[in-house]
């Protein structure tokens, strides 16, 4: 292993991803796209209103949104201490040792693929019902193929890319948004009633305030993957922390706001029964959730609008698809630098990425994307839902570990950084992000469809059938797993030191 090469080494040789390649903007194109608004807001915002709080569904964004801010404040504050590629377990490792690191780095992986796969699915199952012609999964091994291309050349040419397909998102939302608070829907503002705690928490944490949280949690994953392109950032010190914020921001003011103006533009009174009346399809309720948002788009902006919305869902997927390519194949090439995974995986192209470890993210893919297409799964019902449920949990599990990792590190390394970075907003998000992981959890088979038989996951906990309880319990049994092979590792115990370094 080769520790010291420069940066931009020769096209074959191992050792540091190209640096001084993204700037704060491009790493939040990166993470923003990895979150997919819209996506998030047409397909997780309707059920988040019918079967979470209603009219409050606004205000469960905005809390989530703020436990991740407070989240941020840690995270950030570690990243001025640490550049690794693998971000997560390098930040745990230096606060709660190596084999926590080293567990949690496989965790994180599972976390990244598996919401990869899930994209995958969605993206070939909404191309196969739309435009026809091949399979879902003739679909999801072309967009296989480009996201492979992509990922193998310069990173910030993916993050030109991102930001094109972003921005396009952002404006769409924003317009949409805007257009209906201008004309104030047919009941006018309901912000009073929206943010109200009581309407927010109504139904109980066990009951449906708990599964509008549930959809928020999940719709926030993938802003945590600034830390990860430290290593190609210009200035990490600076970068890395500024995009941590703008991102997590930048996410949260949307889906407060779109969800907002969703509640707007169907009048608060009613708009449980709107969402409902919009999304049925054969007499099954949310059975189209994608067509609340476009019905408000067509009625307040027009017909132009919710076609666009249409076309960049799948550039949402798209997007999101090369943001987790890009997450996965760097945690492997960190993992491989560390001597943890096979040195071949530590291997930089010509164009400062991580070749050996891209072509593995990308195998893997298809392994698992033939493998539901043999089986015959549906590859929303099925493949989306079975492993985004699955990536939410590990990613939620890996931050509360990075919380603590930071109360720890601080502890033992104080600086100039005040209580309120080091103590307070980490222990905050800790007992915020343990909550969500109960909801997460506890609502798991309402997320991935795995519920027992004849259980209504709508009113019942806990319901799930024997895949379900594999699937959420599969990143703790990962961890525990992981910490079994790092307490393994003892006689590498230098090398693993400075791969966490």
């Amino acid at each position: 292993m080769n520790q010291n090469q420069p940066p931009g080494s020769h096209p074959d040789s191992g050792g540091n991803l190209r640096a001084d390649q993204l700037g704060v903007w491009s790493i939040v194109f990166f993470v923003v796209a990895a979150a997919a608004p819209l996506v998030g807001m047409t397909g997780a915002l309707p059920p988040a209103i019918v079967l979470g709080n209603g009219v409050a569904a606004p205000g469960a964004y905005l809390i989530v949104g703020l436990t991740l801010l407070l989240f941020s404040v840690g995270y950030a504050a570690m990243s001025h201490r640490v550049t690794n590629a693998g971000a997560f377990f390098a930040y745990i490792g230096r606060g709660l040792g190596q084999d926590f690191g080293l567990a949690s780095a496989f965790v994180s992986i599972l976390a990244y693929l598996t919401i990869q796969l899930s994209l995958y699915g969605f993206f070939g199952g909404l191309m196969a019902s739309q435009a026809g012609i091949v399979p879902w999964w003739a679909w999801s091994a072309m967009a296989w193929l480009v996201v492979t291309l992509l990922s193998l050349a310069r990173v910030d040419f993916g993050a030109k890319l991102l930001g094109v397909l972003m921005l396009a998102e952002l404006l769409c939302l924003l317009v949409t948004s805007v257009a209906i608070l201008s004309n104030g829907g047919p009941e006018g503002w309901s912000l009073s009633v929206a943010l109200n705690p009581s309407a927010v928490l109504a139904g109980g944490l066990s009951g449906s305030a708990g599964i509008a949280f549930a959809f928020a949690f999940a719709s926030f994953i993938g802003f945590e993957a600034t830390a990860i392109y430290g290593e190609e950032s210009k200035d990490p010190k600076k970068t890395v922390p500024r995009a941590t914020y703008l991102a997590v921001c930048v996410i949260t003011v949307l889906f407060a706001l779109t969800s907002f103006a969703v509640v707007t533009g169907l009048g608060a009174s009613k708009v449980v029964e709107q969402v409902v009346a919009l999304s049925t399809v054969d007499k099954v309720p949310l059975a189209n959730p994608s067509a609340v948002l476009f019905h408000l788009a067509t009625q307040y902006v027009g017909a132009w609008m919710a076609a666009l919305m249409g076309v960049l869902v799948l550039s949402s997927l798209f997007a999101g698809l090369l943001a987790f390519q890009n997450s996965a194949s760097r945690y492997f090439f960190a993992l491989s630098r560390g001597g943890v995974l096979p040195a071949a995986l530590n291997q930089v192209n010509a164009q400062g990425a991580p070749r050996n470890a891209v072509w593995v993210t990308s195998l893997l893919g298809a392994m698992v994307i033939a493998g539901f297409a043999l089986a015959g799964l549906d590859p929303v019902l099925n493949l989306f839902f079975w492993f985004s449920g699955l990536a939410v949990v590990a990613i939620v599990l890996i931050e509360i570990l990075v919380c603590a990792s930071v109360l720890a590190f601080f502890h033992r390394n104080p600086g100039a950084e005040n209580a309120f970075v080091t103590k307070l907003a980490p222990t905050l998000a800790a007992i915020g992000l343990a909550l969500g992981e109960y909801l997460l959890m506890s609502r798991f088979g309402l997320l991935s469809g795995a519920v027992a038989e004849g259980v209504d996951p709508t009113t019942t906990q806990w319901g799930l059938s024997p895949l379900g309880w594999v699937l959420a319990l599969l990143p703790f049994a990962v961890f525990v797993a992981g910490y079994a092979f790092a307490r393994g590792q003892k006689a590498d115990a230098a090398l693993v030191r400075d791969f966490l370094a």
